[in-house]
Order: C-alpha cells, then structure tokens, then sequence
C-alpha cells in the first residue's frame, strides 16, 4: 500500500471522528441524506462521553471517561474507546490497532485543572476539549464547528461508497448541546 492512499484513507476515517471546522451551515437534528440504516442509541453506559456512528454498518465506537481504581480521572490516558458490535450482538470489542493508531484513536494533553485538549490520531486539526463543569460535576467534551461550541453527545459520518482503504466520506455531523443557547444542535462539516 503507497503512503499517500493510507494517509487519504486515515483523514477520511477522522471525520468520523470530528470533525473539521470548516463548513456548512445549521442543521436541524433531521438531516438531508441519511443513512439508510437504523441505528440504535447507546444506552446505560458508564461514563460516556460521546459516539461516534457511520454507515457501511451499525456499529458504534464508544468513549467515555477512563477512571482510576481509586475513583480519579487517569491523567496519562483520561479517555477509554471501544466498540459496541451491535451488528454482532451488541459484543463490546477493544479498537485493533490499525483503528487505534491510524484511525479512532486519540491522543491528549493535559492542560490545567483536569481539562485536557484531545485529537484524533487521524484529525489532528481539531482540537477538543474534556473538562469537568461546575454545574453536575462531571465531565464533557466540548469542540468548537462552524464557529459555535458544542458540547458533543454524538457524531455521524456519512460514507457512500469507496473502498475499506479510502471511504467516499459525504460529510459528519455532530449533535449536541450549544453553549449558548443550551439546546441540542446538529451541526454538518465536510472534508475539503
């Protein structure tokens, strides 16, 4: 495989993960040309932050807080990912490492007061941020898209067709709570 189709193929796959700033407008939660699959909505999972689905299939990656035995946030690795199979049963699965390195992965920085900046091992334009708010005492994520900061519950990556190497990547969406005016936003993004 040449270097350059494998580094196309890792920044395809990153919009799945979050996303460029750059972009179109608003978005109701009703997109234009969705998937035409049925994805389920992850439910009762400790400490999630957020997730990420797309569509060859319905599986869904995962990340949430990765806590200590003794109850504290792990500075050195403070986020955890991993998949629910839901097209296997709902099987819980680790990432492989191809995913993990070149793909759904991430890599963070601590900051100050528990905040830590993280991106995606395949996006390293976007900038997100974990950090624990006043308000109910845990922790969120929170990116900035189209110039608005959102508190990020989910990402879509819309993918028609391609290759398993280079995905034909339509756009991503992420939904969650503006800042600004707390109510639950969508908003699109799509590569250049």
């Amino acid at each position: 495989m040449n270097r350059l189709s494998f580094k196309d193929f890792t920044k395809s796959l990153i919009v799945i993960a979050i996303l460029v700033p750059i972009i179109s407008g608003n978005l109701s939660a009703q997109s234009k040309n969705p998937s035409p699959l049925n994805f389920p909505t992850p439910k009762n999972i400790d400490n999630m932050l957020f997730y990420i689905q797309r569509d060859p299939n319905i599986n869904t990656a995962i990340y949430t807080i990765n806590y200590q035995e003794n109850g504290k946030i792990n500075k050195s690795n403070p986020i955890k990912a991993y998949w629910i199979r839901y097209a296997e049963k709902g099987e819980k699965k680790d990432f492989n490492y191809l995913q993990r390195k070149f793909a759904y992965g991430i890599e963070t920085k601590t900051l100050e007061n528990e905040e830590f900046e993280f991106k995606f091992v395949s996006y390293k334009k976007l900038a997100l941020t974990l950090k624990k708010i006043e308000a109910d005492q845990k922790y969120h994520v929170f990116a900035n898209v189209n110039q608005k900061k959102i508190q990020v519950e989910k990402i879509f990556v819309r993918i028609e067709g391609g290759s398993f190497w280079l995905p034909n990547v339509k756009y991503a969406e992420v939904t969650g709570i503006e800042a600004l005016s707390n109510k639950t936003i969508t908003e699109r993004m799509l590569l250049k």
